[in-house]
């Protein structure tokens, strides 16, 4: 969420416009007219829709933006944790062959998946099951999106400095409009939006209120809250925003999880570095290995300890954490910070991964080899720096999984779940 500097400056906060919801859906309606009337229809994509494979007694899942699956992985486990149990489920986790033959039985259903990062496709293809629909396509030139139970995807953001009036009228919110089209269109019983921590102080709070209205008249009851990953067991130091949407006439109250990890006794404790990459020390696997580290990189401390969690993984191998091996990083002035010793590399692939709590078995796929390994590594980092915690997702799905059981276990699944629909 980098500043656009060429085309806004940092202004004086415009207030929030006291609009009802009815004037913000009419304004939502006419944006999202806008930008559908510049669809051009794809006989192809009709197609790819008609060969969906629903589950009738699932809730069934589609995702948006959503890159090598981390965010859909972590509610497909949520479903399964409901379904055989908290133990048998993380068991399962471990093994690729055993997750594989247990995970039909979550309670979620994926069945859908929309990006443009062709690796992280190929990424995601191989770790989810092959019914998948993956419509590699600008979301803007998406014209029709499937019917769902659950809508999953972290929009992303252009950057506000300042509020209003209206967050839609800014042209590069377009990806934001399509997110709010595709549940407008398709209205699921919820939607799960992650998005980075600045998103809650820009505009001095006004960008994220205006985002909820948004939200909120399309149809649904919108919470929000800023959470850190290794509250739910992630070695991680990463805050990051949930947005989850109940729609109206859904009877189900969403309350974030509280958190599993921390230093209260009656927690677990926080999950370390050595907990989680400590017996990668003789074999890493590759890692961007550049001797050159920027004045950014080094205006600060990259080096955690082994009984810390890592600092935020980032979507850049240049840019990844340092291992905590060796010596600690010394501070020689303002902001200048030194190395010490001669055990100094980047965090490797396979270690962020686990950062990022993706099983060992998650296969990350860097395209088309090349002689340039750090950039074909970097296509990974990229992948998994921009992925949810798996952990995080499964800690924020887990409510949704548990009401979605007893709704199946009662038999009253939406009528929605005929999936005959007009757009077909």
């Amino acid at each position: 969420m980098e500043q656009n500097s060429s085309t806004r400056g940092r202004g004086k906060v415009k207030p929030l416009q006291n609009l009802s919801t009815e004037h913000i859906q009419a304004i939502l309606l006419e944006k999202i007219e806008e930008e559908t009337a510049l669809i051009i229809d794809d006989p192809a994509d009709e197609l790819l829709l008609q060969h969906i494979q629903y589950k009738p007694k699932k809730y069934n899942m589609a995702g948006l933006f959503s890159g090598c699956g981390g965010l859909d992985l972590g509610f497909e486990l949520a479903g399964l944790v409901t379904a055989i149990g908290e133990e048998a489920a993380f068991e399962a986790f471990q093994s690729k062959e055993t997750y594989e033959a247990l995970r039909h039985e979550s309670v979620f259903h994926t069945i859908y998946t929309n990006d443009m990062f062709k690796e992280a496709n190929e990424t995601y293809k191989l770790n989810f099951p092959s019914h998948v629909i993956q419509h590699e396509k600008d979301i803007r030139k998406v014209a029709n999106f499937p019917l769902c139970n659950v809508m999953l995807g972290g929009f992303p953001c252009p950057g506000f400095s300042e509020a209003g009036p209206r967050l839609l009228d800014d042209k590069r919110n377009f990806l934001y409009i399509h997110f709010i089209r595709a549940l407008m269109q398709t209205k699921p019983e919820f939607f799960i939006a992650e998005n980075v921590k600045g998103m809650m102080t820009l505009g001095k709070g006004e960008v994220v209120r205006q985002i909820v209205e948004d939200f909120a008249s399309a149809g649904y009851n919108v919470k929000y809250e800023l959470v850190n990953s290794r509250d739910y067991g992630v070695p991680q130091l990463r805050e990051r925003v949930f947005l989850v949407g109940v729609r109206h006439d859904v009877d189900f109250d969403y309350v974030f999880p509280e958190p599993t990890h921390g230093d209260a006794p009656h927690l677990k404790p926080f999950v370390t570095l050595h907990d989680a990459i400590g017996d990668l020390q003789a074999n890493p696997g590759p890692y961007y290995d550049d001797a050159s580290f920027s004045s950014i990189y080094m205006s600060r401390n990259r080096k955690k300890s082994w009984d810390e969690q890592s600092f935020t993984i980032q979507a850049s191998g240049r840019q990844a954490p340092m291992h905590p091996g060796g010596e600690p990083m010394i501070k020689v002035g303002k902001d200048d910070w030194q190395f010490q010793g001669t055990e100094n590399r980047r965090l490797s692939v396979k270690e962020i991964a686990r950062i990022q709590t993706f099983p060992d078995w998650y296969e990350f796929s860097s395209g088309a080899p090349t002689k340039n390994e750090n950039g074909q590594l970097d296509k990974i980092y990229k992948q998994i720096g921009n992925a949810v915690p798996v952990l995080l997702a499964r800690a924020i799905a887990q409510p949704i999984a548990d009401y979605a059981a007893r709704q199946i276990q009662q038999n009253e699944l939406p009528a929605q779940l005929s999936f005959q629909s007009s757009l077909f």
